[in-house]
C-alpha cells in the first residue's frame, strides 16, 4: 500500500508551511520565531484581562489557530501532526501573554495524556516564575460506556469552551470566575463522531482499515478507531444512532438531555465530508433533536475540529441557558468562528410562499377565431411528423450526443397532442406560442426544451390577433432565433439547430417586401433553405452543444436538432399549402 497522496511540499515542512499560510492570510495573527506559536497581533489589548491559551497537535485545522482573536483565544501552541506541542513552546507562549500585561493565563487543554503532561509542566514552570495560571481540561467525548482511567477524550466541544471563556475574558472576568463558569458548562457538553473512512498522517499509511460500505462509530480525532463498526446506513439513521448513544443514561459518559432542554448544536466535518452531505446531516440532527422536545437554539455546521481528511462527522451538543447563549453570541474576530445568526433555530418560521406565477395564459382568455383551425392543423401535423421521426433523430444523436434527441422531441409532441385534446386553440397566435412555450419548458426537458421555449417566448410578443400577417410572423421568427443565439451561445456554422433555422428565417424576412402573391414561393424557399442547412451540418465541426465535446472525425451525419427544425418547417408549409 502507498501512503495517501497529499498536496504538500514535504512531510517534514507541512506543519510549518500551513501555519505560515494561516498567519499570512490573517491580519490579526502573528507567529513566534523559532516556535510553533500563533498569537494575536494586538497583544497590548490583553492588558488587565485574562489571556486564553490552547493548542494541541496539527491536523485538526482550523483548530486551534483559527480561533485566535478578540473574544476567543489569545494564542495557540501547535505540535506536529496529531502530536502534543513541546513544553518549551507552551511556556514561551504563557510568558509572552504574561509580559503583555494579562492578569492571568487560562490553559484550555483537550484530555489526552500528552497534552495534559506538556501543558501541565509548562503551567508549573510558569507558576514558579510568578505567573497566575490555571488549566481547564475538556473531556466531553460520549463514545465509551465505561471510560478507562484515561477518561473521556477532548473533541470538538473544546471550541465552545474557547468561545465562552473568550467572551468572559473580554468582559473582564477574573481567572477564577472564568474557570468556575466553564467548569459548570462542561458538564452539559457531549460529542460523538462517526466516520466512513480513516485518515492518514502525511507520509504514513491510513490510521486504520475501514472496508468500503462500513462505518466506525465513536472514533477520536487522531485517526484512532471507535467503539463499534457497522454497515453504512442512511444519514437519518446514523444521526439517530449517534444521538441515542450520546444521551443513553446507562452509559457513564452520556450527556443528560430531556424534553424542554435548550442546546447549541455543532455539526463538525471531520475533514472530507462534502458540503452537500453536511447539509443532509445538519437537517437530520435538527429534526431528530426537535422530535425529542429539545429546543435547538443555534447550529454551527462546517469543519471546526477536523481529523485531516477523514470522511466523517461529529455532533456536539451543549446545554444552554440565556446567559450561556449571550456569551456564545458575543462577537469575536477569530477567523474560523462562523458568522452565526442569533435567532433561535427551533420555532422560527423558515418557509415562505413563492410569488404567484402565471407561466402561460389561462384558458379563460382563450377564444377560437379564424386562425384557430389552421394553427390546430399545423400543430397536429408537426406532432405526427416528430413522432414518426423519433428513431431517426435518436440514431443521429447517438453519433454525437446522448442519443435521446428523438425522445425529447416525441415527449414535446405527445404533450402538445394531449393539450390539444382538452383545449381550444386561441385565435391569438401569440397566446398559442406562450402556451407551447410553457408546455415544452415543462414537458420536453433538456437544453432543446429550454431553446424551443426561449424561441417561442421571444416570438410570441410579435404576433397578436390584430397583427398576424406574413410580415409579423417573419419578425416573430427572427426575434425567436435571436433569443436562441443570445442565450444559447451558438451561431450558424456551429453545427446546431440554428444551421437549419437561421437560413430559413433569413429567407422568411423577404416576406417583409414580397407582394401578397409571392408569399408561398418565399415559404417554399425557406423550407428548402432549412433542409439544405440541416444537410450541410454533416461537414461542420460542432462548436456548441454536447456534440462539441466529441472527436470531430466521428461525426459524419447531419445534426439531429437541425433535421428536426427542417421537418417542423416543412410540416407547417405543407398545411398552409393545403389550406390555400
Amino acid at each position: 500500500m502507498e501512503p495517501q497522496k497529499k498536496l504538500i511540499n514535504s512531510v517534514d515542512g507541512c506543519v510549518d508551511e500551513a501555519l505560515y499560510g494561516l498567519v499570512r492570510a490573517s491580519g490579526g495573527l502573528c507567529l513566534f520565531k523559532g516556535h510553533r506559536v500563533v498569537l494575536r497581533s494586538d497583544l497590548d489589548n490583553l492588558r488587565g484581562k485574562v489571556a486564553l491559551l490552547s493548542g494541541g497537535g496539527s491536523g485538526h485545522e482550523p483548530a486551534h489557530g483559527g480561533y485566535i482573536g478578540a473574544g476567543m483565544l489569545s494564542a495557540a501552541v501547535v505540535g506536529g501532526v496529531f502530536a502534543s506541542p513541546p513544553p518549551t513552546s507552551i511556556l514561551a507562549a504563557i510568558l509572552s501573554l504574561h509580559q503583555a500585561g494579562a492578569s492571568g493565563v487560562l490553559l484550555i487543554v483537550k484530555n489526552y495524556t500528552g497534552d495534559r503532561l506538556n501543558f501541565g509542566l509548562a503551567a508549573e514552570q510558569a507558576r514558579n516564575q510568578g505567573v497566575t495560571v490555571d488549566m481547564v481540561t475538556v473531556a466531553e467525548d460520549c463514545a465509551f460506556d465505561q471510560p478507562s482511567k484515561a477518561g473521556r477524550r477532548g473533541l470538538c466541544g473544546t471550541i465552545f469552551i474557547h468561545k465562552l471563556a473568550g467572551a468572559l475574558a473580554e468582559e473582564g472576568c477574573s481567572l477564577d470566575q472564568i474557570v468556575s463558569k466553564v467548569t459548570e458548562v462542561l458538564k452539559g457538553i457531549g460529542t460523538l463522531g462517526v466516520s466512513l473512512s480513516p485518515c492518514s498522517v502525511p507520509g504514513c499509511l491510513p490510521s486504520f482499515d475501514l472496508p468500503p460500505g462500513d462505518m466506525e462509530l465513536g472514533l477520536g480525532i487522531h485517526g484512532e478507531p471507535g467503539i463499534k463498526r457497522s454497515k453504512v446506513i442512511s444519514a437519518d439513521e446514523v444521526v439517530k444512532t449517534m444521538l441515542d448513544h450520546m444521551t443513553n443514561p446507562h452509559s457513564q459518559s452520556h450527556l443528560s438531555l430531556k424534553s424542554g432542554d435548550s442546546v447549541v448544536l455543532c455539526v463538525n466535518n471531520l475533514g472530507a465530508l462534502s458540503c452537500l452531505e453536511m447539509g443532509v446531516v445538519t437537517k437530520a440532527a435538527i429534526l431528530c433533536l426537535e422530535s425529542r422536545g429539545v429546543l435547538v437554539t443555534r447550529v454551527m455546521s462546517g469543519p471546526f475540529m477536523t481529523s485531516l481528511e477523514m470522511a466523517g462527522v461529529s455532533l456536539t451538543l451543549m446545554r444552554v441557558d440565556p446567559e450561556i447563549l449571550r456569551l456564545f453570541d458575543a462577537k469575536t474576530s477569530a477567523p474560523a468562528w462562523p458568522n452565526l445568526s442569533s435567532v433561535c433555530v427551533t420555532g422560527r418560521s423558515y418557509i415562505t410562499d413563492p410569488p404567484v406565477m402565471s407561466t402561460w395564459p389561462q384558458d379563460s382568455t382563450h377564444s377560437e377565431g379564424l386562425l384557430s383551425l389552421v394553427m390546430r392543423k399545423a400543430l397536429d401535423k408537426i406532432c405526427s411528423v416528430l413522432l414518426e421521426k423519433q428513431e431517426e433523430l435518436n440514431s443521429l444523436d447517438r453519433t454525437a450526443g446522448d442519443g435521446d434527441c428523438g425522445n425529447t422531441h416525441a415527449q414535446a409532441a405527445r404533450a402538445i397532442q394531449a393539450w390539444l385534446q382538452g383545449h381550444v386553440v386561441p385565435s391569438c397566435p401569440g397566446q398559442l406560442l406562450l402556451v407551447l412555450a410553457g408546455l415544452v419548458q415543462e414537458k420536453m426537458g433538456g437544453s432543446s426544451g429550454a431553446l424551443y421555449s426561449l424561441f417561442l417566448t421571444a416570438a410570441a410578443g410579435h404576433v397578436t390577433e390584430g397583427r398576424s400577417d406574413a410580415v409579423a410572423w417573419a419578425k416573430a421568427l427572427h426575434a425567436g432565433t435571436q433569443a436562441m443565439r443570445r442565450y444559447g451561445g451558438a451561431d450558424p456554422g456551429d453545427r446546431t439547430m440554428l444551421d437549419a433555422l437561421c437560413p430559413a428565417v433569413n429567407e422568411l424576412m423577404k416576406l417583409t417586401t414580397a407582394p401578397p402573391g409571392g408569399h408561398m414561393a418565399v415559404l417554399h424557399a425557406a423550407v428548402q433553405e432549412a433542409a439544405s442547412g440541416a444537410e450541410a451540418t454533416r461537414h461542420l465541426t460542432a462548436r456548441a452543444g454536447r456534440a462539441s465535446y466529441i472527436a470531430t472525425d466521428r461525426v459524419t451525419l447531419p445534426d439531429p436538432g437541425a433535421v428536426a427544425v427542417a421537418a417542423i418547417l416543412r410540416a407547417i408549409v405543407e398545411v398552409l399549402e393545403e389550406e390555400k
